[in-house]
Formats: structure tokens, sequence, C-alpha cells
């Protein structure tokens, strides 16, 4: 018999980041007032969902993110180490057009390579621990929903491996919005079928800081 599961993958809400760095692996950056509210619309999205497994990045914005579906479910949200933000030569400065670090030409041996790429960790590396954070997931939620919170670049490439196109791409046309789900059903191992939505699209509508968010 077919065992039919879906497992949920989730980018955290909106970042306060007023320096506006792009802040990847650093500690220390935690939701936004709006991005708590962005959490518990997910959650509410999921509020009829058979979930019963939830499981975070380390980073605190995704343990966060996490916090509102662990206690609509009543358990605890467990934290897989290859979820988190992919690695970045950039982490910690600023990369905004005209006034950032890719303006100043000492950094631009760094961006020689946008394939593998050459400014941070390779695509193939992101894609294969993100696809074995997802099965491992779907093996304890078997048969039911499991909740994976990471974020926006390990979130996107999984989802080009997973329907098994290049990995390298253009970041603008990215489908994964803050607290975006996409999601992907399975039977026994094989995925058949993967979803998106945007649950928390109305409060991102109208914060313009969340539109143009650093890091992911």
């Amino acid at each position: 018999m077919t065992t039919t599961t879906t497992v949920h993958v989730l980018r955290h809400g909106e970042v306060h980041n007023p320096t506006k760095i792009l802040y990847g692996r650093l500690p220390g950056f935690h939701l936004s007032e709006l991005g708590r509210q962005m959490a518990k619309a997910a959650a509410q999205a999921l509020a009829d969902r058979d979930v019963t497994h939830v499981v975070a990045s380390p980073l605190e914005r995704a343990q966060e993110t996490a916090e509102p579906i662990s206690a609509q479910f009543g358990i605890e949200t467990d934290s897989d180490v290859r979820l988190i933000e992919s690695a970045n030569y950039f982490e910690g400065k600023r990369v905004s057009a005209g006034d950032g670090a890719f303006g100043n030409p000492r950094h631009w041996w760094v961006l020689r390579d946008p394939i593998t790429p050459s400014w941070g960790e390779a695509y193939l590396v992101i894609a294969q621990r993100m696809f074995a954070a997802l099965q491992a997931a779907r093996v304890v939620a078997e048969g039911h929903e499991a909740v994976c919170v990471s974020h926006q670049l390990p979130i996107w490439t999984l989802r080009r491996y997973a329907e098994h196109k290049r990995l390298w791409h253009d970041p603008r046309r990215r489908q994964c919005g803050l607290a975006s789900l996409t999601s992907f059903r399975f039977e026994d191992a094989r995925i058949v079928g993967i979803d998106y939505s945007e649950p928390a699209a109305h409060l991102v509508a109208t914060s313009p800081s969340a539109r143009t968010a650093k890091g992911a």
C-alpha cells in the first residue's frame, strides 16, 4: 500500500535588519514584529493540516517562525543544520545597488563564476543537504505532514533540484516569498507534486522593507 506524506518547506518571515546588510548565517537576527505576524499567518494556513513534525534551521529567524506552528499543534520544534542558510562571501556587507559591496572592484573577483557559484556555497551542495533534510522529515512524519523552516536560496535550490532543473538561476525570478510554503507531496519516498502558496502575501504587500529584505 502506498503511503502519502506531505512536507511543507516554509521560508521564515521578515527579519529586523535596520542596517540592511546581507545577514546570511550571522547570529542575532530576529524576526521583526511584521515577521512574527507572517509566522502566525503561515501557522493559520496550516491549521487544518495533519502536521506531526516541525523542524527548523538553527538560525533565530527560522526557529521563531516555527514557534506558532509548534504551539498550534502541541509539538516541539526540532533543529536540523541541513536547513541552514547558504554560506556567502558577502555576509555582513551591504549589497544594495549603487552603495554596496558589488560596486567595489576589490570584490569583483568573487563574482567570476555565477554557475557554481564562486561567491558562496555550491548550489549542488545546498541541494543535496536540503534534499536529505526533506527526506528525513518525510520519514519522521510518514503518513502525515511535516513543516521544515528554512531560507530563500536553499528552498529555491531544493525545488529546482527536485524538478530536475539547472541549479544556477536569476535570483530575481525565485518563487519563494517571505513566509511562503513550498509543499512537497510524496508517495512513499517519491515526490509526486510540488505546490506553492503565500499565506502572508497580504502582509508583504503592506511593507516596502519586506519586499526588499536582505538575506534569506
